[in-house]
């Protein structure tokens, strides 16, 4: 998410850092580039303006023009403004209530209703050692329920049967007695998909949300809609007191402009984001964050609590020890690292929330490429045991039987062995004595070798 926009911002930055002096000429202009990246990146006129006119007032002032670097200060200013515009602070989810909390998920049909109440449930139970469980009030869509059975297995939390023929009510009803007698922390409520204009159907909601009163009502929204998203959850808040948003898709979102329209129109905090397709893929939404990921500064913070919760520990230790032991690096352990890098959102998430990534070359970030990865790994899964351990002993045969079983070229093939190789040399210097500066020195300010997108 938020990619074009962030190009562009982060070229009015450069532009602006070192400026010894800013004058009201060249702070429009600074400002005209920055209204037409938002609007490119499809937030609402109203809120552009709104942002535009306070980023103004606030730097022809004495906060910006009368500062020893005025430069960097109206970027600050910008980076504080895009923070008020999203929420000012991340805010979570409310558990002061008796148990259980009661979560209800509301939102348009195919926004992702059901993949995010598993992904909360998911992030409840390990990250918040709460004790959840699921139930489906979607009586139109059996598929749906049976989908969320499976996702409610997956993840690991119960799923309360939704009776057939039965009334959304009357299974939520149901499910919350359930969920008492069980002392369960927490229980979600996935609800049917609906159309803002279909009064039936939000009349159902509405009753629904009298009948079980959620602690929090949170109105799941798929960023890829833009502007259409922004206009529905208006319709939602005004139809049922949402306490917030979980944003969907926004993996697939280059422009970002629901994320810093939908605060605005609704007053309501985004709280989660969905960011890919897997059950641990939700993210907590910290608009401070956000907003320096957008200017290009990353958001170290957000990468060191992924790497805390998603690296495997005891995989990494092993790894570290077989190294240091200089035992040898081989193309399993690769795999793994691999593996590590996916559960984390990929090279592309990695490189979104490293510092100065968006100054990077065009013809470095353009290798930054997922797909690749899955490349390797299908290359590397194609191998016996023996060859992952011993890669030299792969020749000319069983480079074309591995090629065959990846779907790849022999060249592909002889490409990961030769990074590989140069990655083995530098893992063997990390294991000297030295072996940090030998590493380095043996990089000479390039990108390891070995990774997916040299």
């Amino acid at each position: 998410m938020f990619q074009n926009l962030s190009e562009r911002l982060s070229n009015v930055v450069k532009k602006l850092r070192g400026q010894g002096r800013l004058s009201e000429e060249n702070i429009d202009a600074t400002l005209r580039e920055v209204r037409m990246a938002l609007l490119e990146a499809d937030v609402a006129l109203p809120v552009v303006k709104t942002f535009t006119e306070q980023v103004r007032a606030r730097a022809l002032g004495q906060e910006v023009i009368g500062t020893l670097t005025p430069g960097q200060a109206l970027i600050r200013v910008v980076r504080d403004e895009l923070t008020a515009m999203m929420g000012e602070a991340g805010e979570g989810l409310d558990f002061a209530a008796e148990p259980p909390v009661v979560i209800l998920l509301a939102g348009l049909q195919g926004s992702g209703k059901t993949t995010s109440a598993a992904k909360l449930a998911r992030r409840l139970r390990e990250q918040e050692r709460k004790s959840v469980a699921m139930v489906s009030c979607d009586i139109y869509r059996p598929a749906a329920i049976e989908q969320l059975r499976v996702l409610a297995a997956e993840v690991g939390v119960d799923c309360y049967p939704s009776a057939p023929g039965a009334s959304a009510i009357t299974i939520a009803e149901s499910a919350l007695a359930q969920a008492r007698r069980e002392l369960k922390d927490v229980l979600i409520i996935d609800t049917a998909g609906r159309l803002a204009i279909d009064d039936a159907m939000m009349d159902e909601i509405r009753n629904l949300h009298a009948a079980i009163h959620p602690r929090e009502t949170l109105f799941v929204i798929d960023s890829m809609m833009g502007q259409d998203a922004v206009r529905t959850a208006q319709a939602f808040n005004e139809a049922l007191p949402l306490t917030g948003v979980i944003l969907t898709k926004t993996d697939g979102d280059a422009r970002g402009g629901a994320a810093l329209s939908v605060r605005q129109f609704t007053g309501k905090p985004i709280k989660f984001m969905g960011v890919g397709e897997k059950t641990h893929a939700l993210e907590p939404f910290h608009p401070d964050r956000i907003a320096s990921r957008i200017l290009g500064m990353g958001d170290v913070l957000s990468l060191i609590e992924e790497v805390e919760q998603k690296v495997d520990r005891e995989q990494a230790a092993k790894v570290a020890a077989k190294i240091s032991k200089g035992k040898g690096f081989d193309l399993q352990d690769f795999r793994a690292q691999l593996e590590q890098m996916r559960n984390m959102g990929g090279l592309t998430a990695l490189m979104g929330k490293l510092p100065g990534t968006a100054e990077l070359p065009e013809h470095i970030k353009s290798r930054v490429n997922d797909r690749e990865m899955l490349r390797l790994a299908a290359i590397i899964d194609s191998m016996t045991p023996q060859e992952r351990v011993f890669p030299a002993i792969i020749k000319a045969s069983r480079k074309k039987r591995i090629a065959d079983g990846s779907g790849t070229q022999v060249q592909e093939v002889n490409r990961l062995l030769k990074q590989f190789d140069q990655m083995q040399r530098v893992m063997k210097k990390v294991s000297k004595k030295g072996g940090l500066q030998a590493m380095m020195r043996g990089l000479k300010g390039r990108m390891p070798p070995g990774m997916p997108f040299q």
